[in-house]
């Protein structure tokens, strides 16, 4: 006799047999013509062009359907280095190169933009480019704080655009299968999620560097980099790494990996719309306990397998771990028997939905509303951490009941003229 469990499990076998391919043919229907006419193209602009947006940008330049017009950075540098490269793809000298973004968002020939910004600024150039009339893939994090991913969403709905964040993993075939085991109901009713953070630790802090001299406008735009952050004398080092763990820039560890990965976590559970209510560190580490309405449990921690952003779901019947080096690993170890995919996190399906959507007009998988809900789960970690103590949090009106210490940390304090 079967029991419910063999018929869940048998079902979910049936319908992803060969999941892998069929995630590879399905992003077939992502490829484009040879040659698409000029007037057909989407236009875009790129802001924001260190490592990880040199590595977007040649996403949309691998694409026959997109036109890279404009580039932009405040680092002198980075943003010739990028329209050299813009130039020598299409043949031609005509990528314009803007210091501002402002700028560039200003221009009425650009569709879209991508948005590789420090942390920092990902929530208020997305602000001002969906103002503007802007489609806008915009990296992870999106925040700094709760208050400015919530911005996102709200501009986002209210001009009417399309909205990517750059959390690629939902686009990458591993972590889909994963996630479509954990809603299949072969691993049972899922009571624990595990979120992977970038450190053993989840320390940040707020330190000034000792003033250099402050090169020239066109050399770093020291003002556009620090955008709404506070003021503080010119440091090289700020925008060469530092800015990682500083609490003015970035969330830390918590923030560095968890956009992506409690952002998979609340995938897997459909929690796309909310938020866990609760959070209590629970180590020395700031290890993270999250609780959600329902009693499912995410942890935040340190020490889990399979390359860099690993997720961990955990059913009643059984339980599925993957991370980027692509493997899988479930139990029973039958749900994932036969399962093959390529390692690594690459970005370019994920470009490709989001060109697609803008042309279908459909939300892509990693709404400005999913990252925000994501992001404040990491936010939230972090101000239990800081403060010392668990907190409560109401996802629907989004804040901290009768918690006034913890609701001024919903906000930071931006520095004119860039304010949302």
């Amino acid at each position: 006799m079967k029991t419910s469990s063999d018929i869940t499990r048998r079902a979910f076998m049936t319908r992803t047999a060969g999941a892998a391919g069929a995630f590879t043919l399905g992003h077939c229907l992502f490829t484009t013509a040879t040659e698409t006419p000029a007037s057909e193209r989407i236009t875009v602009g790129a802001i924001g062009l260190s490592g990880r947006g040199q590595y977007i940008l040649n996403s949309f330049l691998q694409y026959p359907d997109v036109q890279v017009v404009a580039v932009c950075d405040a680092i002198g540098t980075r943003r010739e280095g990028a329209k050299k490269a813009v130039d020598e793809h299409y043949g031609n000298q005509d990528c314009r190169t803007y210091i501002d973004w402002r700028e560039l968002i200003a221009q009425d020939d650009i569709d879209a933009v991508m948005i590789a910004t420090g942390d920092n600024n990902h929530s208020l150039v997305s602000v001002y480019a969906a103002r503007a009339g802007k489609d806008i893939y915009c990296e992870k994090p999106l925040s700094v704080s709760i208050a400015e991913s919530r911005a996102v969403v709200d501009a986002v709905e209210q001009h009417a655009r399309i909205f990517q964040c750059g959390t690629q993993r939902r686009n990458v075939g591993n972590f889909v299968f994963a996630r479509e085991l954990a809603i299949s109901g072969a691993l049972g009713k899922i009571h624990t999620v595990y979120a992977e953070k970038a450190w053993a630790d989840s320390r940040f802090h707020f330190k000034v560097l000792p003033e250099q001299a402050t090169p020239k406008y066109e050399e770093v735009a020291w003002d556009l980099w620090l955008g709404g952050a506070a003021w503080r004398p010119y440091n090289d080092q700020y925008h060469t790494g530092f800015w990682r763990n500083h609490g003015d820039f970035s969330g830390g560890s918590i923030t560095e990996w968890g956009s992506h990965t409690v952002d998979m976590c609340q995938w897997a559970l459909g929690a796309d719309h909310t938020s866990p209510v609760t959070y209590e560190s629970i180590n020395a580490q700031g290890d993270i306990e999250a609780v959600y309405a329902d009693g499912t449990k995410l942890i935040l921690k340190k020490g889990l397998r399979f390359g860099s952003c690993p997720v961990r779901f955990e059913g009643d019947e059984g339980w599925v771990e993957t991370g980027d080096d692509n493997i899988i690993e479930t139990f029973p170890a039958s749900l994932a028997a036969n399962r093959h995919f390529s390692g690594g996190y690459p970005a370019d399906n994920h470009v490709r939905e989001f060109l697609n959507c803008i042309k279908s007009r459909q939300q892509p998988r990693s709404t400005a509303e999913s990252a925000h809900r994501s992001i404040t789960a990491c936010h939230c970690s972090n101000i239990a951490f800081r403060l010392g103590r668990p907190v409560t949090w109401d996802p629907e009106k989004e804040e901290f009941p009768g918690d006034e210490a913890a609701n001024r940390m919903r906000y930071r304090a931006m520095r004119e003229p860039y304010m949302i």
